[in-house]
């Protein structure tokens, strides 16, 4: 087994190219996988690397850092379009959990039940990702193909999400439903993500909901029947039960298929209560 550190990106997508390697970033998902037992593989830890650290605000665009925290969202003075992604953040695990786990690596894990996932849909988020021989960007919806499954090739490196300046508007919320109220996998979790009018119309209505699919979808239909509706609470009067027929919610450990399926409505409708009430 090898193992390297390095400290520059460069030398990272180097590596990639060159070798089959695990990518290391916070170690939440990645050391909990092992039990207890040894890594065989060669780990590329890429915590050393700065300049994939970080939230900045471009021309065109926000840009989230592959090692940027869940401590380190919840903690930015961010626009009010990014509260569902700083609600989720304080969900994450503990605060031990999320003073190491990363963005990226909530993505890469791919699971159906990640925090982050919802949350960046409603802001139309896109993947950066990295190679040697050069960058693609990708949306989010097209990066997770599945449960576990993601459009990541083995020579790349997930560099960055990309939130694109026209959906970074409006106010967002969260809301998550687990059998206790921290450290547990959600049962159902919804965002919203609603841009007031001047005549205090929707004019821009996001719905996603996560742990309900193999991959956390939005909900095309309801946002459609929100836009150009008064904004206040009487928008939970639209949600009905073929807006979500395209989701498979799954009987677990966690709860049954038909509890998730009336679940998710009511964990919209209260999403899209306090994205009105923040306003």
């Amino acid at each position: 087994m090898q193992y390297a550190r390095p400290v520059e990106l460069k030398q990272a997508l180097e590596l990639l190219a060159n070798g089959k390697w695990d990518i290391l970033a916070g170690g939440t998902d990645f050391y909990p996988a092992l039990g207890e037992n040894a890594p065989k593989s060669d780990i590329l830890d890429i915590t050393s690397i700065a300049t994939l650290n970080g939230v900045t605000e471009k021309l065109d665009h926000w840009r989230i850092g592959a090692l940027t925290t869940w401590a380190d969202i919840a903690a930015l003075d961010l626009p009010d379009c990014f509260n569902a992604l700083k609600q989720a953040a304080i969900e994450v695990g503990s605060k031990q959990i999320q003073n190491r786990a990363t963005i990226a690596g909530n993505l890469c894990n791919a699971s159906p039940a990640a925090d982050g996932v919802p949350a960046l849909l409603v802001l139309d988020a896109e993947i950066e990702l990295m190679g040697k021989n050069g960058t693609r960007q990708l949306p989010l919806s097209e990066f997770i193909s599945g449960n576990r499954q993601t459009s990541l090739a083995s020579d790349e490196l997930l560099s960055a999400i990309i939130i694109p300046r026209m959906s970074a508007t409006g106010n967002s919320a969260f809301h998550k439903l687990g059998s206790r109220r921290y450290m547990v996998i959600s049962i159902v979790m919804t965002a919203v993500r609603l841009l007031k009018g001047p005549l205090g119309e929707v004019m821009t209505a996001s719905v996603s909901v996560g742990a309900c699919s193999a991959v956390a979808q939005r909900l095309p239909e309801l946002e459609q029947k929100l836009i150009a509706q008064p904004f206040d609470k009487s928008l939970c009067d639209l949600i009905s039960a073929d807006q979500f027929s395209h989701l498979t919610p799954i009987n677990d450990i966690r709860a049954p298929a038909d509890y998730r399926q009336s679940a998710m409505q009511e964990s919209v409708r209260r999403a899209i209560l306090s994205a009105v009430e923040a306003q």
